[in-house]
């Protein structure tokens, strides 16, 4: 595998290395999450984007940090399901790929109709104007969901989804560690998305990859 990131995360199949950081990071070893991530972002950049070149899909930055982030969600979900089933028959890297892409082409498959398709002609304008209504829409309906989360997880949003911060202007102005900021924004996501359903109105789009431009 080539690409930002990959020949950095990649070891032999069951190095001890591989196998220590996950030991720590299931241990909740001071630092290991921070290493994991460090360690494999760029992998998780490189297979996100190769899944969209593959699907013809554009995703801005902001978007494609949403996707990493619901890979590194995949990875923490039941009790870190994932790492657990780590068994040392791949590298660590091979293995992730595996469910970055899974949980990438997942995630992009329910944001079809959000996202701008590459080979689209641009000619359209009624096209544009439909996709600044739809995140003049879902800036509103996000505006109104935020009441439901708490101060923090309110402004991690607000920086995120429509101020458009990236993951590392989050960190320096808010002083939290880059590999907690994905995994909140998702919890406070969720929360938005469960009061969205118990009031029967459809999720905004914008809490999830949104069109590029």
């Amino acid at each position: 595998m080539s690409g930002p990131g990959a020949n950095r995360a990649t070891n032999g199949p069951g190095s001890p290395e591989d196998a220590a950081l996950v030991q720590d990071c299931l241990r909740g070893a001071p630092g290991a999450w921070d290493r994991f991530v460090d360690r494999f972002a760029g992998l998780f950049h490189h297979v996100v984007d190769r899944t969209c070149s593959q699907r013809r899909l554009a995703l801005s930055a902001v978007d494609r940090d949403d996707v990493i982030a619901e890979i590194l969600v995949e990875v923490l979900k039941e009790n870190a399901a994932v790492l657990r089933g780590f068994a040392g028959r791949s590298s660590l890297a091979t293995y992730l790929a595996v469910i970055a892409r899974r949980t990438a082409v997942r995630m992009l498959s329910q944001a079809d109709a959000h996202v701008v398709r590459v080979d689209l002609p641009t000619a359209g304008a009624a096209v544009v104007d439909r996709h600044a209504d739809h995140r003049r829409s879902d800036r509103e309906e996000i505006e109104g969901l935020m009441g439901c989360l708490e101060p923090d997880e309110a402004r991690l949003i607000r920086l995120h989804h429509l101020e458009a911060r990236s993951y590392g202007e989050i960190s320096r102005l808010t002083g939290l560690p880059l590999g907690s900021i994905g995994p909140a924004l998702s919890r406070a996501r969720q929360k938005m998305r469960d009061v969205g359903h118990s009031s029967d109105t459809p999720p905004a789009a914008g809490l999830g990859p949104r069109a590029a431009g």
